[in-house]
């Protein structure tokens, strides 16, 4: 178990938490949720030790271990992949680095035999004779084949990096698990493991994620930071967006009668508490669902985006054809005779082989790189909107008002409508005069959304469009593109915002485009051998 008392922590003027007092019990799984800048990534690193520029306390029950994922991919660089999971559990390790010196002396005393039989007990205690294997098995379960398992770190692509990094974390069966995006990087079949292993962890888990599904899939609580305080509630994202959206709606109702809203938001809880059946974590989940009274239930003050596409005119029927693609970049052959049509009204999800083959593919529809060879058409009745993954042309060596920036967009130069738009992406009253060289990467996205939305195009195409932002704002995205009512092609790590938006999935790579009829979730189910979930 691991508690705060009276936590607080600033920079200069700016307070992130303010006496924050909670607890974190075995058996749960916290969702840790806020605002970009709120201070999720900052409390998890409170909470390790790693920050210790904070006030108050910090307690752990003595004996337990705490275990946070490293997003450093260069320190282990010259370790073996196998070691480097074994070096997760740093007691296991300092035990066999005095057993190995133990040994290693030239003479052997009565005393040193003592303290190696001392040192073999405590070796078996904790785990020591299985260590490699439990290591190979969680390496095994995230894709790390067994070839890979002696080379060096350094010798591993930047994804397979990351899995093992995860694997260390998980390494040992730590009392309290750290995890800070978990999902990063990964592919769909070391996402749906990660998320079986979470959701049958006996111990204390607490996560930042900005992929919903996930969340939705491994959480028993939320930790929602607002305003400098931490508030928990029982239930996954869906339920805690849900219900504080539906105690604002109930807020903003003065006149509605206080019986009518008891008896709208028990129905809401028992409703989730029946669906909560379907988890992996049935159990105790729908147990501390039945036990939540309406009062527990409170709107959230956080803010959300306004994100609205528009199609100033409908497509026609023929709307594109690609034919026999190819792009070869520093050598390497990143898209080979790639073949598809894509039909009005689509809204297609395309995975790669690598990010890289996906981005060129975009930029070659968008007619900002040219392929080797092939040819696309797109149809005359078309309009295209295009969200690049790196949009820092947008921004680098530009120094305007964001009122500025996105009049260089804008069909009416007013800045009373410019304002207006940018009010809508939360850059309202002195916000929106803030330098756009100064952004942050969520700002930055935002900003090149609501330039979409000004283009009325009936054809978007988005790559990665949620790298960076919250989840009200992906929230916000995804809720748009569902209602789009043109063509949406699209990539994105959010499993969440592909399948509720996704009418098909196209697979590109080396080895040219593969089709996918039907949802995100059949897709999955085909890759891995599984029967799609209700």
């Amino acid at each position: 178990m691991i508690t705060t008392s009276g936590v607080s922590l600033s920079y200069g003027s700016q307070q992130l938490f303010s006496d924050v007092n909670i607890k974190f019990v075995p058996g749960n799984c916290y969702g840790l949720i806020g605002a970009n800048g709120a201070g999720k990534s900052t409390f998890l690193k409170i909470l390790s030790g790693e920050n210790t520029s904070y006030t108050g306390v910090v307690s752990i029950t003595p004996g337990e271990r705490i275990s946070l994922l490293r997003q450093d991919h260069f320190t282990f660089d010259e370790v073996e992949v196998l070691q480097t999971v074994v070096l997760g559990q740093p007691q296991l390790n300092e035990v066999m680095r005095q057993k190995d010196a133990l040994y290693a002396k030239p003479e052997f005393s009565d005393a040193d035999g003592v303290r190696a039989g001392e040192l073999e007990s405590l070796f078996a205690e904790l785990g020591g004779w299985t260590a490699e294997s439990d290591a190979a098995t969680l390496l095994a379960g995230l894709g790390i084949l067994t070839p890979l398992h002696k080379k060096k770190m350094r010798e591993l692509r930047d994804n397979e990096k990351v899995k093992v990094l995860l694997a260390q974390a998980l390494f040992g069966n730590p009392d309290i698990l750290l995890l800070d995006e978990p999902t990063n990087h990964l592919d769909v079949a070391a996402i749906r493991w990660l998320e079986n292993f979470l959701a049958e962890y006996p111990k204390t888990v607490i996560v930042v994620s900005h992929d919903r599904h996930f969340l939705n899939q491994v959480c028993t609580h939320m930790a929602d930071i607002d305003f400098g305080k931490i508030q928990l509630y029982s239930g996954n994202y869906e339920f805690w967006y849900e219900s504080s959206q539906l105690a604002l709606k109930q807020a903003q109702e003065k006149n509605k009668k206080e019986k009518d809203k008891a008896e709208e938001l028990k129905a809401f809880i028992a409703r989730f508490s029946a669906n909560a059946s379907k988890s992996r974590q049935a159990t105790s989940r729908k147990r501390q669902l039945e036990k939540l009274s309406f009062e527990q239930i409170k709107p959230s003050t956080r803010q959300y985006p306004f994100v609205s596409f528009k199609a100033q005119r409908e497509a026609g029927d023929q709307l594109l054809r690609v034919e026999n693609l190819s792009k070869t970049i520093d050598g390497t052959r990143i898209l080979d005779r790639v073949s598809f049509t894509i039909r009005k009204g689509d809204k297609i999800a395309f995975i790669g082989d690598t990010e890289l083959a996906v981005s060129t593919l975009f930029d070659i529809l968008a007619e900002e790189v040219a392929p080797d060879s092939g040819t696309f058409h797109w149809g005359v009745t078309t309009s295209r909107s295009y969200f690049p993954k790196d949009n820092a042309r947008f921004f680098d060596g530009v120094d305007l008002s964001l009122i500025d920036w996105l009049r260089q967009y804008s069909p009416d130069q007013n800045e009373n409508f410019v304002r207006g738009f940018l009010g809508r992406m939360l850059f309202s009253g002195d916000e929106a005069t803030k330098r756009s060289k100064v952004l942050s990467g969520g700002e930055r996205v935002r900003c090149m959304l609501a330039r979409m939305m000004l283009s009325e195009s009936n054809v978007l195409l988005l790559d990665g469009p949620t790298n960076h932002l919250d989840l009200e704002s992906i929230t916000a995205v995804n809720n748009s593109l569902i209602r789009f009512p043109g063509t949406v092609l699209f990539s994105s790590h959010d499993q969440q915002f592909i399948q509720t938006i996704a009418n098909q999935v196209i697979e590109i790579g080396a080895r040219g485009a593969n089709r996918h009829e039907g949802s995100y979730e059949e897709y999955v189910a085909g890759r891995l051998g599984l029967t799609p979930s209700a």
